[in-house]
């Protein structure tokens, strides 16, 4: 498959008027297999009242049409974590390699190092090849891989943990 040429993009912050779009990128990647061991999208209700507001961005592209969107979750409410988010990035199929991802990642970490939160992590499935790159290459680190974590589809999967330290979170 050819590398789609790099198109501008514009991010903004995700609202209600981008939740069916955003449902769709969501379960395009679920279908794919390798995104995560959900089997189906959530109710837009249920996916907006588990991410943090201020952390929530979209893709567009020039005519204005969602081509991605990351979003964090708190991964525990205990105060001891207030800085530590778990975070999802998802790309329309037709829009990767295109620096999207790249993009959403590098304005979300941004926003949450404002924020004062030091720690984005994430568990991506070994097999995710590109996901893993991306990640690499905006300061992410493998930490581990979790074993036969849980089932997908009947199988067991692993999932490598990911992180990123903020270096200016003090």
């Amino acid at each position: 498959m050819a590398t789609p040429p790099r198109t501008a993009i514009a991010l903004a912050p995700m609202t209600d008027d981008h939740a069916s779009a955003v449902m769709a990128i969501y379960q395009q990647g679920i279908d794919e297999g390798n995104a995560t061991f959900e089997t189906a999208a959530p109710p837009w209700s249920a996916f907006d009242t588990s991410k943090l507001p201020a952390h929530r961005l979209v893709a567009l592209d020039p005519r204005r049409r969602v081509v991605g969107w990351t979003a964090v979750s708190r991964v525990s409410a205990r105060p001891a974590y207030a800085g530590v988010v778990e975070h999802s990035v998802y790309v329309r199929p037709t829009a990767r390699g295109a620096g999207v991802g790249r993009a959403l990642l590098e304005a979300l970490i941004g926003s949450t190092e404002k924020a004062g939160i030091w720690t984005i992590q994430a568990g991506i499935f070994p097999e995710n090849a590109a996901s893993l790159a991306l990640h690499e290459s905006v300061g992410f680190r493998v930490l581990g891989r979790r074993e036969r974590v849980a089932r997908h589809h009947g199988v067991w999967r692993d999932v490598l943990l990911v992180e990123r330290r903020s270096p200016v979170v003090e």
